[in-house]
């Protein structure tokens, strides 16, 4: 069994402290922004991005639509999709 390995961004505390949102939601938040910034840039897919998020499949989902950030959307998928519609 492997274990989850970390990667530790160091942001300085005058950032921190310098952000517009309370401390106590910093590092919430901006993990959310860096998952959208990469799904939208196409480095992740949705479920990394979520998971990077810590959040749901649907918050991620609404999330993206509040960024204004268009969904990826592969032909396997819509295949999927399709399939489930028909049943």
């Amino acid at each position: 069994m492997t274990k989850d390995r970390f990667i530790v961004i160091r942001v300085p505390r005058d950032v921190v402290e310098g952000a517009r949102i309370p401390e106590d939601e910093f590092e919430r938040i901006a993990r959310i922004e860096l998952a959208v910034a990469l799904y939208a840039r196409g480095i992740l897919s949705l479920g990394q991005a979520r998971r990077l998020a810590g959040i749901s499949k649907w918050e991620f989902l609404e999330e993206l639509a509040r960024k204004g950030v268009e969904r990826h959307y592969t032909r396997e998928e819509l295949e999927d999709d399709i399939a489930f519609a028909e049943e």
